[in-house]
C-alpha cells in the first residue's frame, strides 16, 4: 500500500528526486571525466596529453571500465552486511571526489592513484542509490518501471553535463580543469543527499539502526500491522522455488545485458576515436553558426527542464531540508554560469571545432527527452514483458550500429583519418539510446523486483558485475580498431557490433515464455 502522508511529485515520492539529483551529479563526475579520459591519453604532448596509442588507451579503458563495474558487488554486500545504503552513498561519495582531486593533477602516480579511488567509490555507491530508489515502494508496485525511468533520466541528466561542460572545459581549456571540474559537483552531490536523508524514512539504513528502528515502532503500537503487511506481500516470494527461479530469471538477464553493454560501451573507446579522427568536426561559416545554435538549445532546453524538476524539488522539500535543496539550487547556479560561459565563448569564435566528446552528450540528451515517454509507456497496458524489453533492446543497438556501419562504408583500409559527415554518428547514438531506454533502467527495476529483501544490495552488485565484463571486453575489441580497419575496413569493425547484438536478441525472444513462467507473476 502507498504511503499518502509522504510528499509526491509526479505521482511519485519525493525522495525518488531527492536520489535523482545525487545520482546526477554522480553520473556528472563519473561522464565528465570518462569523456576525457581516452581523449587525454591519446592526445600529442603539444596538446598537454600523454600521446598513448588508440589500442593501449582502450585497453586502459577497459581495465578502468571493467573494474568501476566489478566492485559494486562488495559494496553491496557491504551495505546489506554492516553500513546500509545510506552510509555506503556518502563513503562512495567522498572517494570519488578524492579521486577526481587526485587526477587534477595530471602526474602519472596521482592520474593511477584517482583512478583507483574513482573505482572504489564507485562501488560503494553505485549498487546502495539504486537499493533506495527500489526501497521507496512497496513490493511488487506498478509503479517501479517508471520510477526507475525517471532515475535513470536523473542518471543521464548528468551524464549529459558533464560530458558538455568537463568534456569541454578539458578540450578547449585544460585537461586537469575538466577533470577537476567533475569532482567539484560529486562533492556537493555528497552534500545535498547528506542533509536531505530524513525523507527516505527507514529506508536505506544500517542493519543495527534498522533494528533500533523496528524497536520504536514496537512501542509506537504499529509493529505488528506492519509484520503482517510484510508477510502478506512476501508470502509467494519466500518459498524456496520461487525465490530460486526468480533470481535464475535475474541471471539470465544479466547474462544477455553483457552483449548489450559490450557493444553500447563502444561510445566512450571505438566511437569517440571515430569522432576525433574520422568525423568532419571543423565547421565555418553558415554551418558554424548553425552548429552554435543548435549547441545552444540543446544545451538550455535540457537544462531548463531539469531546473523545472529541482523547482518541484524545492517546493516541496525546503522547510524541512533546506541545507539539501540550497545546497542543489547553489550547484544549478554554478552550472548555468559555466553553460553560459561556455556558449558566449563559442559564438564568438569564428569559426567551430565540434569537440570529439560532444557526440557523448547525445545519448543523454536523447534520453531526457525520450525517458518520461518511455516512463509512461511501462505504466500503460503496452508494457512487454522483461525479456521482450530487453530484446528490442539488443536489436536497436545492433541496428544503430548497422547504420554507423553504412556511414564509415566510403573510408579506404589503412586511412588513419577521414571526414565522415557527423549525421551517422547522430543516428547511430539514437538508436542506440533507444535501445538503453527499452533495456537499462528496466532492468534495474527488475532486479529490484525479482530479488528477495536481504538479497537486493548483492544482486545490484551481481547485475553490475555482468557489466563489468561487458565493459572489460568492449575495450578490448575497441582495441583492435586500427588492427581491423587496416586490414579488413572501418565499416566491416562495426558491423561486428550489429551482427551480435541483434543475434543475442532473438535468442531472448525464444526464450520469453520460460522466463515468464520462472517470474512468478512477477511483470
Amino acid at each position: 500500500m502507498e504511503n499518502n502522508n509522504v510528499p509526491t511529485i509526479l505521482g511519485h515520492p519525493a525522495g525518488l528526486f531527492t536520489l535523482f539529483f545525487t545520482e546526477m551529479w554522480e553520473r556528472f563526475s563519473y561522464y565528465g571525466m570518462r569523456a576525457l579520459l581516452v581523449l587525454f591519453l591519446v592526445s600529442g604532448l603539444d596538446d598537454g596529453g600523454w600521446a598513448w596509442s588508440n589500442e593501449d588507451a582502450a585497453k586502459l579503458y577497459a581495465m578502468y571500465t571493467g573494474l568501476v563495474y566489478i566492485t559494486p558487488i562488495f559494496g553491496g554486500l557491504l551495505a546489506d552486511k554492516l553500513l546500509g545504503y545510506r552510509k555506503a552513498v556518502v563513503v562512495g561519495a567522498i572517494l570519488m571526489t578524492a579521486g577526481h582531486a587526485a587526477m587534477a593533477m595530471e602526474t602519472e602516480v596521482f592520474f593511477y592513484l584517482g583512478l583507483t579511488l574513482l573505482i572504489l567509490g564507485n562501488g560503494a555507491f553505485k549498487p546502495n542509490v539504486s537499493s533506495i530508489v527500489g526501497g521507496l515502494y512497496p513490493l511488487g508496485s506498478d509503479k517501479k518501471d517508471g520510477a526507475y525511468t525517471i532515475f535513470y533520466m536523473g542518471i543521464n541528466a548528468g551524464a549529459f553535463l558533464g560530458i558538455l561542460l568537463c568534456g569541454y572545459i578539458g578540450e578547449k581549456v585544460g585537461w586537469s580543469y575538466g577533470f577537476g571540474l567533475a569532482g567539484i559537483f560529486m562533492f556537493v552531490g555528497m552534500i545535498q543527499f547528506w542533509f536531505g536523508q530524513g525523507i527516505f524514512g527507514d529506508v536505506g539504513l544500517s542493519p543495527k539502526q534498522k533494528m533500533a528502528s523496528d524497536q520504536r515502532a514496537v512501542h509506537e503500537g504499529v509493529q505488528v500491522a506492519a509484520k503482517e503487511v510484510k508477510e502478506g506481500e512476501n508470502e509467494e516470494g519466500n518459498s524456496p522455488v520461487v525465490v530460486r527461479d526468480r533470481l535464475v530469471v535475474i541471471g539470465i538477464l544479466a547474462f544477455f545485458t553483457i552483449f548489450f553493454w559490450w557493444a553500447f560501451e563502444q561510445a566512450g573507446s571505438s566511437m569517440t576515436i571515430f569522432a576525433k579522427d574520422y568525423t568532419q568536426r571543423t565547421l565555418s561559416g553558415d554551418g558554424a553558426t548553425i552548429f552554435k545554435w543548435v549547441n545552444t538549445i540543446l544545451t538550455v532546453v535540457p537544462l531548463a527542464i531539469i531546473t523545472w524538476v529541482l523547482a518541484m524539488l524545492f517546493a516541496k522539500t525546503v522547510k524541512k531540508y533546506p541545507i539539501s535543496v540550497f545546497a542543489l539550487g547553489g550547484s544549478f547556479a554554478a552550472i548555468w554560469t559555466i553553460a553560459i560561459w561556455m556558449l558566449v565563448r563559442e559564438f564568438n569564435a569564428e569559426s567551430s571545432e565540434v569537440p570529439a566528446s560532444w557526440f557523448g552528450i547525445l545519448n543523454s540528451l536523447f534520453i531526457i527527452l525520450f525517458a518520461p515517454i518511455f516512463s509512461k509507456l511501462w505504466e500503460s497496458k503496452y508494457n512487454p514483458s522483461a525479456s521482450i524489453k530487453f530484446a528490442l533492446g539488443l536489436i536497436l543497438l545492433g541496428i544503430g550500429f548497422g547504420v554507423l556501419a553504412f556511414g564509415a562504408s566510403g573510408i579506404e583500409s589503412g586511412a588513419g583519418t577521414a571526414s565522415v559527415s557527423m549525421i551517422w554518428l547522430i543516428l547511430a547514438y539514437l538508436l542506440h539510446t533507444l535501445g538503453e531506454l527499452v533495456l537499462s533502467p528496466v532492468g534495474l527495476s527488475y532486479v529490484s523486483k525479482l530479488a528477495p529483501a536481504k538479497l537486493v544490495g548483492m544482486m545490484f552488485g551481481l547485475w553490475f558485475t555482468a557489466t563489468a565484463i561487458a565493459n572489460f571486453f568492449g575495450g578490448i575489441t575497441a582495441s583492435y580498431i586500427d588492427k581491423i580497419s587496416e586490414e579488413y575496413s572501418m565499416s566491416i569493425f562495426f558491423l561486428i557490433f550489429f551482427f551480435i547484438p541483434i543475434a543475442a536478441g532473438l535468442v531472448l525472444i525464444a526464450l520469453t515464455p520460460m522466463i515468464k513462467k520462472k517470474m512468478h507473476g512477477i511483470h
